[in-house]
């Protein structure tokens, strides 16, 4: 009989029922609930590849200009040495947990609540901010099909933008908490609109690039562009690096899934890699074929012009697709920013849950409902919480939710930077059995984890100053900081609070590396 036949399987478990033999915590998931395509599917989904696109392709191209897609490059090859961290520890522990539960077996109880934090906090994050923008789009693409300005119009008020994004909010929270087969199901459909949408993009682009119908574009391709020594400063350079990395999270929502994976040891961390790839394709694509149309410039259609860098495609769907097809690339917009709201409380979720399940939050957090089979407590908590940050901040005020939002990259580097270290730390003895183990167990994970310790080190001092985000500061220091800095403070705060409440795990005697995983049957 094998290692995994020994070890508990999912039709034994009882939902939410806690310590089973030999110490497993036995969640009560839904075992084999989506298969190597579909947590494919959920990791593309979750990062959104269309919103990051057209969010972040102008302020990118406006930092380091042509070398745009050498920049994409070069924010993936830190993701991708993370990623292969992930798969190793998700073949021996795979756990819903994951961060929190791995960076927990490596370094012990308070760097791995924290490394839970950062993921949670990291994502409520930016569940406000997919809301906010699949309500703007919502209300853009309603004002194209109707060709009234004033239905577009409708987001400018504060009453109907924030009524609209807590009803997406309810709706994305509802599919979530009835479980993994009902959100596969969406976003197969969403996904694939996303995808096809960018290739009839990129092919139009290329199609109209040397037409002169469009004033600074560059035309022909040049290998100069993927060169990142090209960039013509090491600010510039890692500014753009910071937000190219942006554009990757979401991929671990693969490995988040995992207990309701088919294959739970091997396919999320193959699922992961398959997304990753898909990413850096769609990116350098979109990127090379962006700037052949229309140029990196600062005037007309440029990516980098100011008025426009902030949703490039809202300014390129007319002038590259037509007003037809134009309209498509709104809806593909939307499209991607309500499907990554909704499989974004996939990781939220099963990470509170794990928390709870070892003892680490309160155990109502661990209820798995009984026909469901998802977190349905903790997926609720997320979709109020997320609810309840974005109409504060917005009401607020906007500068605050702008600075929140670019506080997000410390939250990202932070808690992938432990997980990638945790790898190192969890395999230290197995790195001298073979080359194999060096290399993806060791070197590539250490690696990784330097280079975004790096980011997140020269993140926090660009945040220090007051220009760095909406321009706006709190005794001098950045709001931006203010805001990071105070955020992973918090998680201190609440993390000293449970350890009065639940001394047991901080005492290192409900999780240890000996602990075992739960592993559904396959």
């Amino acid at each position: 009989m094998s290692e995994l036949d020994t070890r508990p399987r999912a039709q034994d478990a009882v939902p939410g029922s806690g310590p089973g033999e030999g110490g497993v915590r036995e969640k009560g998931l839904g075992g084999n609930s989506v298969g190597l395509l579909g947590s494919a599917v959920l990791g593309i989904s979750t990062v959104a590849p269309v919103y990051c696109l057209t969010s972040t392709l102008g302020s990118t191209a406006g930092e380091v200009g042509l070398r745009m897609p050498a920049v994409f490059l070069a924010g993936f090859l830190p993701m991708l040495l993370v990623a292969f961290a992930y798969r190793e520890l998700n073949k021996a522990v795979p756990d819903c947990g994951t961060s929190f539960t791995w960076t927990v077996k490596a370094f012990g109880p308070r760097l791995g609540w924290m490394c839970g934090w950062g993921l949670v906090i990291a994502t409520i994050i930016v569940l406000s901010n997919l809301a906010g923008v699949a309500t703007s789009y919502f209300w853009l693409l309603a004002g194209e099909v109707t060709g009234s300005d004033s239905v577009a119009a409708l987001d400018d008020s504060k009453p109907v933008h924030i009524v609209t994004c807590l009803l997406l909010i309810a709706v994305a929270t509802a599919i979530s908490y009835r479980g993994m087969t009902a959100t596969k199901g969406l976003q197969y459909t969403l996904v694939a609109l996303q995808l096809v949408v960018l290739v009839v993009f990129v092919v139009m682009a290329v199609q109209k690039a040397g037409s002169g119908e469009f004033a600074g574009a560059s035309a022909d391709f040049s290998w100069s562009w993927l060169n990142p020594f090209a960039v013509q400063s090491f600010a510039a350079f890692t500014a753009g690096l910071s937000l190219s990395i942006f554009m990757f999270w979401g991929w671990d929502t693969c490995l988040t899934a995992n207990e309701e994976t088919t294959g739970s040891e091997r396919t999320p961390g193959r699922a992961a890699l398959i997304a990753m790839v898909v990413l850096v394709g769609s990116y350098l694509a979109t990127g090379i074929a962006a700037q052949m149309v229309v140029g990196s410039g600062s005037s007309g259609l440029g990516l980098a012009n100011p008025d426009t860098s902030d949703n490039v495609f809202a300014a390129l769907a007319g002038p590259v697709m037509g007003p037809g097809l134009g309209i498509l690339l709104f809806l593909a917009v939307l499209a991607s920013a309500a499907a990554s709201l909704q499989t974004t409380f996939i990781p939220v979720a099963r990470t509170v849950l794990a928390m709870a399940s070892y003892e680490a939050l309160p155990a109502s957090y661990a209820r798995v409902h009984p026909r469901f089979r998802t977190p349905g407590r903790a997926t609720v908590v997320a979709g109020v919480a997320t609810g309840a940050f974005y109409t504060v901040m917005t009401l607020v005020s906007e500068h605050v939710l702008v600075d929140t939002i670019y506080a997000l990259g410390l939250m990202i580097c932070f808690y992938y930077a432990l997980t990638a270290f945790a790898c190192v730390r969890y395999f230290r003895e197995e790195l001298t059995r073979s080359a194999r183990d060096l290399v993806f167990k060791g070197l590539f994970p250490a690696l990784g984890g330097i280079l975004l310790t790096a980011v997140f080190g020269k993140t926090l001092y660009d945040m220090w100053d007051p220009a760095y985000g909406s321009g706006s500061s709190v005794l001098g220091v950045g709001s931006v900081f203010v805001i990071g800095v105070g955020l992973l403070l918090l998680g201190v705060v609440l993390m000293e609070v449970m350890r009065r409440r639940s001394p047991s795990f901080f005492r290192g005697e409900v999780l240890t590396k000996e602990t075992p995983a739960f592993v559904v049957a396959d």
